[in-house]
């Protein structure tokens, strides 16, 4: 697999439009299978004095974001066969070379980010009115030297979007595997996040962990709940209580709400992107920390995350979004 493979996949704009649409009472959800299989819109419509209303629980995908294959634009995208980033693009796995070519459409970073599957079109399986199922294959080559298949089951009820996301090893050896997803949420006024973890990786300029800090004040301020415009980060948390809770004052979009984010092992691992002044932030539920396969000799698997996948075996998880309102 080439650099020039790794390039977002770009047909006719009209196609990258076409999303599929999900309904549940009054909750409503876009996909995009084409813009690396990510979720465009989650809202809440309703009618209130004689008028329809929509409020956004994820960030929509803009036009111009679908227009241009911009996965950076949606409001969730997967991330399969690793998350975050790897130092360089260099690792080894059991005696296999990973030459990983950089890949940010919007930086000029030497270290290859989210995988594979957020710059690739997904295939639909199927669709109906409350799920989608979408399916992925990738072939080895020298950026990522292991064959392997994914599918994400996006399921709509009246009370919850629930996402899983599945990684198949296609490959005759093992190979090393991240799952997860990178939803971006709107950072409102008065927005709050609370959730519970163990450490957080401490990071360079880079974004490149250093070292872990159990002791470091965000990760205080997060497990009481933390103002969000206070904060001030881009870094990787560890032993994560697979649980976030998100809550909006009620404002010009709607009432007083709040939306809980729960997730399944092996998703023990939580990144938060939150930069002051950004109207959206992404809270990330992850299968590894960032550079997990260069960290090996330093940290156990508890800290790192990450699995070992054998041939035709698969890793999968859910995750759920269930927003309340007032």
């Amino acid at each position: 697999m080439s650099a020039e493979t790794l390039d977002m996949h770009r047909p006719d704009p009209a196609v990258a439009q076409r999303l599929l649409r999900l309904h549940a009472g009054e909750l409503a959800a876009a996909i995009t299978p084409e813009v690396g299989g990510s979720l465009a819109s989650f809202t809440r419509r309703w009618s209130e004095g004689g008028r329809e209303r929509e409020l956004h629980w994820l960030r929509a995908a803009s036009a111009e974001g679908l227009a241009q294959h911009n996965p950076l634009a949606m409001a969730s995208f997967p991330l399969v066969p690793f998350c975050n980033r790897i130092r360089e693009g260099r690792a080894t796995f059991e005696g296999r070379e990973i030459r990983f070519p950089p890949n940010h459409p919007a930086e000029d970073s030497p270290h290859p980010l989210h995988g594979i599957g957020w710059q690739r079109p997904w295939q639909v399986v199927s669709s109906r009115d409350d799920e989608v199922v979408l399916a992925l294959r990738v072939e080895a080559g020298p950026a990522w030297p292991w064959s392997f298949s994914a599918r994400q089951v996006i399921r709509l009820t009246p009370q919850r979007l629930q996402v899983q996301i599945e990684l198949r090893n296609e490959d005759t050896a093992a190979m090393p595997a991240g799952i997860g997803h990178h939803p971006y949420f709107p950072h409102t006024p008065g927005t709050r996040l609370q959730t519970a973890t163990r450490a957080m990786w401490e990071g360079d300029d880079e974004v490149m962990p250093t070292g872990l800090n159990p002791d470091a004040t965000v990760v205080r301020q997060l497990r009481e709940g933390a103002q969000l415009s206070q904060l001030h980060t881009d870094n990787n948390f560890t032993g994560w209580s697979r649980e976030a809770r998100i809550s909006w004052p009620a404002d010009g979009d709607g009432p007083a709400r709040g939306l809980v984010m729960q997730a399944e092992a092996p998703l023990d691992f939580f990144v938060l992107y939150c930069q002051r002044g950004y109207p959206y932030f992404c809270a990330e539920p992850v299968s590894q920390c960032t550079d997990w396969l260069n960290l090996g000799d330093r940290h156990g698997p508890d800290d790192l995350g990450g699995a070992r996948v054998a041939p035709g075996q698969t890793l999968a998880a859910r995750f759920t979004l269930t927003p309340s309102w007032s």
